[in-house]
């Protein structure tokens, strides 16, 4: 099925970009979330206009995510949640909660689903997330998860 996708999906492309994937992927998950559009001849002036649109952002964003990923990658991230004894956590550290304490850290405003956490946290300590700024800037963040 050749889908429009109008948010950046990770792994498959970003938005205004014209994508073939299987049915049943863009059935139950793209289309249900609103990542993509289904494909159609007059649905080209809507992918111009997303690229056009994306062209102009980007034009003046890209030096912005640079000196944001300087100011993310020299700093950590501070996330406190509830931990048992062990140090284990009461559930898991999500992207939203990255994105809170990023702002709260004096860190640019991010979408949390431009944060990618490699495996779940799930305990105390140290660990990293790579923030999306930019399409060509990707930048290493540090959360440090303490026990609250």
């Amino acid at each position: 099925m050749k889908l429009i996708l109008t948010q950046p999906v990770s792994g498959l492309g970003t938005a205004g970009e014209v994508v073939t994937v299987k049915d049943g992927y863009a059935r139950n998950y793209l289309l249900p979330r609103k990542l993509g559009t289904p494909w159609t001849k007059g649905g080209q002036k809507q992918v111009d206009d997303i690229t056009n649109a994306r062209a102009k952002r980007d034009h003046h964003n890209e030096e912005e995510a640079k000196a944001a990923k300087a100011r993310l990658e020299s700093n950590s991230v501070v996330v406190s949640a509830k931990s048992g004894a062990a140090g284990r956590l009461f559930g898991a550290v999500t992207s939203a909660e990255i994105a809170h304490a990023i702002v709260d850290a004096g860190g640019p405003q991010v979408d949390r689903r431009r944060i990618e956490v490699p495996a779940p946290i799930r305990i105390t300590g140290d660990h990293t997330a790579m923030v999306r700024l930019h399409d060509d800037v990707v930048a290493t963040v540090t959360v440090e998860v303490v026990a609250s």
